[in-house]
């Protein structure tokens, strides 16, 4: 297997970086008008701009470094694509499920589930892809 320079891939990180540093803003700007620099201080708007990024920062890395690893070992790009945009999807969903409540609510489960999918396909999509290569080298 060679490996293949995760372009498309490099979109959506890029992406992700943009939409982190927006939600980040979103952050900053609720702690500026609140006056509450640390933690939430009980402030429900400000609560949920906080969780919003957390979130964010707690799922998102690991389904782009996955998606970045099923490209590079020659993933269709296809795939690539479709995982990508289902994962901005999913954390937009995620995001705005959030911002109107810390509570459940549909688009918050919906992104949770849709970015759970995402792991879970660019997961097998990786062991699909070393293990045909594998099997290629070892004359398989």
């Amino acid at each position: 297997m060679s490996p293949v320079t995760p372009i498309v891939s490099a979109v959506y990180v890029a992406a992700f970086g943009l939409f982190a540093a927006f939600l980040t803003v979103r952050v900053i700007l609720n702690r500026a008008k609140t006056g509450i620099q640390a933690g939430d201080g009980g402030n429900a708007q400000l609560a949920q701009a906080i969780r919003a990024h957390a979130n964010l920062a707690e799922q998102v890395p690991l389904a782009l470094l996955l998606i970045v690893l099923a490209e590079a070992t020659g993933s269709p790009v296809g795939f690539i694509y479709t995982l990508g945009s289902l994962l901005v999807i999913a954390r937009l969903a995620n995001a705005w499920g959030l911002s109107r409540s810390l509570g459940p609510t549909p688009p918050r489960q919906a992104g949770a589930g849709l970015t759970v999918l995402v792991v879970v396909a660019a997961s097998l999509l990786i062991f699909y892809r070393v293990l045909v290569a594998h099997s290629a080298v070892a004359g398989g």
